[in-house]
């Protein structure tokens, strides 16, 4: 303990002396001889101390330099003269979503988050969780050779992926050298994608935009998909029932042989009004014949055949109108079926135009649900190195260094103290 090594260090005292500081005891003088002595013994003592004291501060810098000192000098040499220089493309992009005008006002509540980073939230984050997933890393690989490009072996060993090395260790150094991020207070994602050749750099960083826009279009593919088709389906059931309307009703005016029940209706109600008319004036002729004292016998009886004629014409009109004939239905029964189809033809056709005027709908609505990628900055290949940063990463090794050799040293003065007790 301490207070035991502090005793240990003090002087001992020689019979007949006192030790320094202290009062003889009466009756004792030092001697000569014994105050040479206590000084060679005091003398020995203090080199004694002065030796070990030069030997810990000695232990305590090697230890320092091992484990402080070396590391660094080791990590600012590789970082300066070993490290491949890695180039780092930066890019932002914001996901927005198309809006017609007046849809926030008609939105109500709903409304409110329009047009804010809200909106596209999780749309940005789906983007942000592709990017970072191993999918996009295949497709990176396959199409851009993500592999190769970190196997080259001009790239320094610490650095470099081995040629054998397995996907998930692909996957760990890709998510190292693609980094994602997404500031949902504005909305913007934020990429930066390092390599160690500016131009693959910039061409890894506009693959993975590309793939990123594929995904925000198809976020919402299936929901307007969905919506087209089936309001495209409706159109086209108007359609075959309007054209199939069409179709009974030219097949009925071809079987009636008329073409306008109303035209024909009207014809013949005009026939018998025009035949009731002169069917009224041939009775007040014949009235004029009777009314003399010796009327003409011959011509009131042709004026009576004349007037039943017209009234079996007349009658014969009204039957064909109400009554079925030996060919077919009457004509009140063709002219209703007339009529019957032309208004399922014309009901048909204005379900059409409902049906065409919801496709319109349904394809607006469609375009609204759109996402696309508005690029903020725009990916640039760099003209330097961006990383090994030597100084930064020079002072963290350092500080990891000390840091280590910190708890170490209280580790095992802690262990010593335990055993020593």
């Amino acid at each position: 303990m301490p207070a035991q090594r502090a005793r240990a260090a003090l002087p001992r005292a020689i019979p007949g002396t006192a030790l320094p500081g202290m009062p003889a005891m009466p009756g004792s003088e030092p001697r000569p001889e014994s105050a040479e002595r206590r000084a060679a013994e005091i003398l020995r003592i203090q080199q004694d101390i002065a030796r070990r004291r030069r030997r810990r501060a000695a232990l305590l810098l090697a230890r320092l330099f091992v484990f402080v000192m070396l590391p660094t000098l080791l990590a600012g040499y590789y970082f300066a003269r070993v490290a491949t220089p890695m180039y780092a493309t930066q890019s932002e992009f914001v996901i927005q979503k198309a809006e017609a005008q007046g849809a926030m006002a008609a939105a109500g509540l709903g409304g409110l988050f329009q047009g804010t980073s809200m909106a596209t939230q999780q749309d940005s984050m789906t983007v942000q969780a592709y990017l970072s997933s191993r999918e996009a890393m295949q497709r990176l690989d396959a199409e851009h050779g993500f592999r190769a490009a970190f196997s080259d072996p001009s790239i320094d060993p610490i650095q470099r992926l081995p040629a054998d090395a397995s996907n998930e260790e692909l996957y760990d150094l890709y998510r190292k050298h693609v980094k994602i991020s997404y500031d949902p207070t504005e909305g913007i994602v934020k990429m930066e994608v390092i390599a160690p050749d500016p131009h693959l750099s910039q061409q890894f960083s506009e693959a993975l935009l590309r793939y990123a826009e594929e995904r925000v279009d198809a976020i919402t593919q299936r929901l307007r998909e969905d919506q087209m088709k089936g309001a495209r389906e409706s159109y086209e059931a108007a359609e075959a029932r309007r054209a199939q309307a069409l179709a009974d009703w030219l097949r009925i005016q071809q079987e009636v042989r008329q073409i306008d029940p109303v035209g024909e209706t009207a014809a013949r109600t005009s026939q018998i009004s025009a035949l009731e008319t002169e069917r009224q004036r041939l009775q007040l002729e014949l009235q004029t014949r009777l009314s003399v004292a010796r009327p003409n016998q011959a011509q009131v009886e042709a004026l009576r055949t004349q007037i039943a004629n017209i009234e079996r014409l007349i009658a014969d009109l009204r039957e064909e109108m109400t009554q079925a004939s030996e060919e077919g239905a009457s004509l009140a029964a063709r002219n209703t079926e007339l009529r019957v189809a032309e208004e399922n033809y014309a009901f048909q056709t204005i379900l059409v135009q409902q049906a065409l005027t919801q496709m319109e709908a349904a394809q607006i609505e469609a375009n609204r649900q759109v996402r696309y990628l508005s690029l903020g900055v725009e990916p640039v290949a760099p003209d330097e190195a961006t990383y090994p940063r030597v100084f930064e990463n020079t002072v963290l090794a350092f500080l990891i260094s000390a840091g280590l050799y910190l708890m170490m040293s209280l580790t095992a003065s802690i262990l010593r103290e335990q055993v020593t007790s």
